[in-house]
């Protein structure tokens, strides 16, 4: 359990206002640390005075006698032991104004100690609702890019017919609209949080809602995916290489269908303009499904890193992004049990798929697998 630094500086100027106090040895401060047991360790967080040995800071020490006056003033929150005061004094029972003033100082770092780790709780809940919120955002992309290449194929379609193009146009507009509002919210989400904590990168899942976890076949998953890719090639004058055949399969449908649209989505934007995108699939002892490009190649340092969140590669750097598709993708794969890499060259997969191409290779367990 990590205390922040404005409550380690309380705890120094409570403990050293004892400096007055010849009849105190030692104070130590220590902070209940949950073991996986359930009954909590006492790990020390703070001593006075400052001479004192490392030992004696962990509580290990036998340097003050039994019978001299040490004890301990638990600082509990209700029936919850939040960390304990360590008092070696030269005497037993104490005089009643330094009984008093221990006691005060108890109560102190009990209130300061409660309010540090319910703001730090606090600091995790909104730090996981804006990697939510980024996440939705970034997800929401996906379809209103989509939304955009349907309206503007049918745009084309409908080209001279007065009656319907107003209409193919209005849909349009309000697709730019909502994409205005998406980026609005971005925005807003880079604003610094008023509550912050230290602690590791959580996985980058899914919120609730969009996890829903239902089975349904692979040609029920990348149908609609494949359309969409096939439009996109259309639209930017591309070749789109879909297999013939989809192996037999069936698991979530939302987080295999999240990584595929990532990958897709990547491929279209991050790749050579005008150069061939296709989709590789196979299935033996596991399913991999391959999202592969014609190039440029993604440089050899940047094919881990690229998968780090919030990181994005150079050949992508001037283009609109938020470095964390890949992250997520990679994230969702292990959840599902496979792992998502990047394969360069993309002949490695098949020697008919580009020399100078990079592939994204998801690998999946078969549902009858062990």
């Amino acid at each position: 359990m990590q205390v922040s630094k404005r409550f380690l500086a309380l705890l120094e100027q409570q403990l050293a206002q004892f400096t007055d106090r010849p009849d105190l040895l030692a104070l130590v401060v220590y902070v209940a640390v949950p073991e996986p047991g359930g009954q909590p360790s006492l790990v020390a967080i703070g001593h006075w005075p400052q001479s004192l040995a490392l030992s004696e800071r962990t509580g290990q020490d036998r340097t003050v006698p039994a019978e001299t006056g040490r004890r301990w003033l638990a600082l509990r929150d209700d029936t919850m032991l939040l960390g304990a005061l360590r008092v070696d004094a030269d005497r037993w029972p104490w005089p009643n104004s330094l009984s008093e003033r221990l006691e005060a100082t108890a109560r102190c770092l009990t209130e300061a100690l409660r309010l540090d780790l319910e703001q730090q709780r606090l600091g995790r809940e909104l730090s996981d609702r804006d990697d939510q919120l980024r996440l939705l955002l970034h997800q929401l992309r996906n379809p209103l890019a989509a939304l955009r290449t349907f309206g503007q194929l049918l745009r084309r379609r409908l080209d001279g017919d007065a009656r319907n193009l107003p209409l193919v146009d209005s849909l349009l507009g309000e697709q730019r609209q909502i994409s205005r509002y998406v980026e609005a919210i971005d925005h807003l989400t880079e604003a610094p949080a008023l509550i912050s904590s230290e602690r590791s990168n959580p996985p980058l899942l899914l919120p609730a809602g969009l996890s829903q976890g239902e089975s349904e076949s692979l040609e029920q998953i990348l149908r609609p995916l494949l359309e969409r890719a096939a439009a996109t090639a259309n639209l930017q004058g591309r070749s789109w290489n879909a297999p013939n055949d989809l192996p037999s399969w069936h698991g979530d449908a939302s987080a295999l269908g999240e990584i595929v649209a990532n990958l897709l989505e990547n491929a279209f934007r991050y790749s050579r303009s005008g150069g061939a995108i296709g989709l590789h699939c196979q299935a033996g002892e596991q399913l991999e499904l391959s999202i592969w490009d014609s190039g440029p190649l993604i440089p050899s340092e940047e094919r881990e890193q690229i998968f780090a969140k919030g990181v994005r590669g150079s050949n992508g750097a001037a283009l609109p992004g938020s470095g964390l598709g890949l992250a997520l993708a990679r994230d969702l794969a292990r959840e599902l049990g496979g792992n998502l890499e990047l394969v360069v060259p993309a002949s490695r997969l098949d020697p008919e798929l580009p020399e100078a191409g990079n592939a994204f290779v998801l690998r999946l367990p078969l549902p009858n697998a062990s």
